[in-house]
């Protein structure tokens, strides 16, 4: 009987090992999220002449970025901005030199204040910079990225891009998901992220940030190669 029972505590011990590595196994990337995410721009611009609310200068180089413009009247622009912080920044505010820039024109500060009151809550979001400029450097810096969207009139768009540490431009050459894939769909490629399309934040960009934060993560522990050879690759793929 004694026999018995170790047996059965035994198999308990056992479950209640073997159920949480099991869990685990289950969350582990899938090989193809551990390559790294495309290089589709390598022209981006710099922000040094923009200025910002902040004492310290605010610039891509050295950092990874996600990218935002707000335009004329970012208050309107609430919605993409809440979602952006919700899905974005606060999943990612804990990785080394990540930020969150949001490009609007001179003259908005106080509307930027007003914004802040409302996605700020109970926290200073440090990691998250509002810069200004006049409008032909918001242009100028809009058109050095890759897009198929136009800058609308008021200099604000939906989308947000992903720009790493070496003023690159990161998305996917090919967008398709597993099931487009299978059924064949036409390719297309993904240079910005939509923010009001909370499914595309939450799904396609969140999974495209992990990829690149633990590309980073491989290059600190010399398991990556960075090769200009793989960038060059990936931008000829985009313009083919």
């Amino acid at each position: 009987m004694k026999k018995t029972s170790n047996t059965k505590r035994n198999i308990v011990l056992g479950i209640l090992f073997f159920l949480p590595v099991a869990f685990l196994l289950m969350l582990y990337p899938a090989k193809h999220n551990y390559e790294p995410l495309n290089v589709v721009n390598l022209t981006v611009a710099d922000i040094d002449n923009f200025y910002s609310d902040r004492t310290d200068s605010i610039v891509f180089k050295d950092h990874i970025t996600v990218l935002g413009f707000l335009g004329k009247t970012p208050l309107q622009n609430a919605i993409a901005a809440s979602n952006l912080k919700e899905l974005v920044y606060d999943k990612f505010k804990g990785f080394k030199k990540f930020q969150i820039v949001i490009v609007v024109p001179e003259g908005t500060e106080d509307d930027v204040k007003e914004l802040k009151k409302e996605i700020n809550t109970y926290e200073d979001l440090k990691f998250w910079h509002y810069v200004f400029g006049t409008e032909g450097e918001i242009k100028m810096l809009y058109n050095s990225l890759k897009t198929q969207e136009n800058l609308k009139q008021d200099l604000s768009t939906d989308n947000v891009f992903i720009i790493d540490k070496d003023l690159s431009q990161r998305g996917r050459i090919d967008g398709r998901d597993e099931k487009e894939i299978e059924a064949n769909k036409p390719t297309f490629s993904v240079y910005s992220y939509n923010t009001i399309q909370v499914a595309e934040i939450k799904n396609m960009m969140s999974d495209d940030m992990r990829i690149l934060f633990t590309e980073y993560r491989q290059k600190r522990k010399g398991k990556f190669d960075d090769s200009n050879t793989r960038r060059t690759k990936d931008l000829k793929q985009t313009n083919e």
